[in-house]
């Protein structure tokens, strides 16, 4: 998420063989998914990791998770909720979004873009935004706060509590008028993969732990490694900060912030919020598994988790093609050391990494496409439990 100094609705309407970390580092065994949620422990947070968490289900009318949940996070992206409500209230029954408007806001929901905040941000008069929301009682924020002083021109550094969050899902769920709620979740639901800005992989958290139907709006603020995706070779460029971000008593603005929210289930049933801080040189594949394996920890009532078996890799920006051979088009690329969901394996191109190699290629459900075993941490070939793909 990058976030500049510039920066406010309705209704109508893997592998290239690629470049390599310095080896194979060790990575957690394997972990099982598949069938319906019916209950969960308390949320898992890894070590190192600092979240707030709350979990709502529409249908009980009761919170199944609460961790930490009024404490108040940089909102990165997430904020962009807010910059639509703004832009949309009370434009009136028969207000049409202006193509210019449709053009900037549907790429901001689903890309989440940063130019497109940029502009509302700038134009709509900054920190006014967050002061009109407060105000706005049928929102219900209670921790909410506009970016310090020093930084007014960051929207990304407004403060935000995962209940907050949920709330925000709440009124846009239960009381914005219905154009509203059908602008905003239709284009949520339609979330793209890859960032339209800085081209970083936002499908973690609640994309990666759930079957759809869901719709997300994520957020990412700090100094990480390469987090790029799509099929261009080119690495993405880490997100512009301040040079110096301040550690504020109440919230933190140094280290790198991930954060994934949204709603899962048949009829938005369940609005889920996951805030996260990691340590200071974190790579964006390690904060991408810890929000993973996190949300997955959670009791997500009428989620469905996706089946096959949850792996770690390694290597930097692992291709992932559409076939078992490095000559097929490459889809996207992987964030380094992340996590991936592997529902079968099949054989395919042998590909070398010496001392090693392999003809064995993992089907990655969630990407529509192929890596090499030998970029997954097992220590044979043909991956454990993992059936051949018919």
């Amino acid at each position: 998420m990058r976030m500049l100094l510039r920066g406010a609705a309705a209704l109508a309407a893997v592998v290239t063989v690629a470049s390599l970390t310095s080896g194979a580092a060790a990575q957690p065994r394997a972990e099982r998914a598949a069938g319906t949620i019916q209950s969960s422990a308390a949320a898992q947070i890894p070590p190192g990791v600092t979240a707030g968490v709350a979990v709502f289900d529409r249908q009980s009318g009761t919170f199944t998770e609460q961790v930490n949940d009024s404490a108040q996070f940089r909102s990165a992206s997430v904020v962009k909720l807010l910059l639509v409500l703004d832009f949309l209230w009370d434009r009136g029954p028969g207000y049409v979004i202006p193509a210019a408007d449709r053009a900037r806001l549907e790429p901001m929901l689903r890309g989440s873009d940063d130019d497109a905040a940029n502009h509302y941000w700038s134009t709509y008069g900054g920190s006014a935004i967050i002061k009109r929301m407060l105000g706005r009682p049928e929102v219900g924020l209670r921790d909410t706060a506009a970016p310090p002083a020093e930084y007014a021109g960051f929207w990304g550094y407004t403060a935000i509590s995962a209940r907050d969050t949920v709330a925000i899902y709440r009124y846009i769920l239960e009381k914005a008028p219905a154009p509203v709620r059908t602008f905003i979740m239709d284009n949520l639901r339609r979330s793209t993969r890859c960032s339209t800005t800085d081209h970083f992989d936002q499908h973690f958290g609640i994309a990666g732990s759930f079957d759809r139907p869901w719709a997300v709006k994520q957020g990412w603020s700090g100094k990480y490694a390469k987090g790029t995706c799509g099929s261009q070779a080119t690495p993405a460029a880490t997100p512009a900060e301040p040079g110096s971000a301040p550690r504020a008593a109440a919230v933190d603005l140094s280290r790198p912030a991930l954060h994934t929210t949204g709603t899962v289930g048949a009829d938005d049933r369940t609005i889920v919020a996951v805030l996260t801080l990691h340590a200071t040189g974190t790579s964006y594949g390690k904060a991408y598994t810890d929000i993973g394996r996190l949300t997955r920890s959670l009791n997500v009532p009428g989620g469905v988790r996706p089946a096959g078996t949850w792996f770690g890799t390694w290597g930097e920006l692992v291709s992932v093609r559409r076939g078992p051979s490095t000559s097929d088009e490459r889809i996207t690329r992987l964030p380094a050391g992340v996590e991936v969901l592997v529902s079968c394996q099949t054989r395919g191109e042998v590909v070398s990494v010496p001392p090693y190699t392999n003809d064995w290629w993992a089907y990655l459900p969630q990407y529509g496409g192929f890596i090499s075993n030998i970029y997954i941490s097992s220590p044979d070939n043909r991956l454990p439990n993992v059936p051949e793909c018919a």
